[in-house]
């Protein structure tokens, strides 16, 4: 689950603080170099936004490292394998680079786009085969659109998720209640 077609994670990041829509998840997300948070869109990608909260409550993400950390494109976790630095060479790739219980929906918007700090889902080439990475854009990418749903967006420490490399870790993600 690496490269251009694996970036199907989990796309929302919007660097500038606002206030999250009534209704929607609020996850926050803290690592190695700060906290930063995400609204997920329920509306508009209820499977996938289930399905990552189910994730989020189970810990799944608690102790993962980002796997993949682009500067001004992205950065990607929620591969367990990355919890074992001896694994480093395969973070992201192959079927076990994920929770094992793909969403099985595509729900990609025209609604929202792949614009700075957006939250998607990576995917290994087909949508439906979206699982448990997630990915934050860290500049507008408008190729993403279409091929990668948005799941979500940064309302808060965007500047936290520009900083992240490869390899920092997810010390744990929370649902806000």
């Amino acid at each position: 689950m690496s490269g251009l077609p694996v970036l199907c994670l989990l796309s929302c990041v919007c660097l500038s603080p606002s206030i999250a829509s009534a209704g929607n998840p609020v996850v926050v997300v803290e690592t190695s170099k700060g906290s930063f948070t995400i609204e997920l869109f329920a509306d508009d990608a209820p499977k996938s936004v289930a399905h990552i909260v189910d994730l989020v409550k189970r810990g799944f993400y608690d102790g993962q490292r980002v796997h993949r950390a682009l500067p001004g494109f992205l950065v990607q976790w929620g591969d367990p394998r990355s919890r074992d630095l001896s694994l480093d060479g395969e973070w992201g790739r192959g079927a076990a680079a994920s929770s094992g219980t793909p969403i099985g929906a595509v729900e990609i918007s025209k609604k929202h786009t792949h614009t700075r700090g957006a939250v998607g889902l990576a995917h290994p080439g087909n949508p439906v085969q979206a699982d448990s990475q997630i990915y934050v854009t860290l500049a507008d990418r408008p190729e993403l659109n279409g091929r990668y749903a948005v799941i979500g967006g940064v309302i808060a420490g965007g500047e936290v998720s520009a900083r992240l490399e490869r390899g920092d870790l997810i010390l744990r993600v929370s649902v806000r209640e």
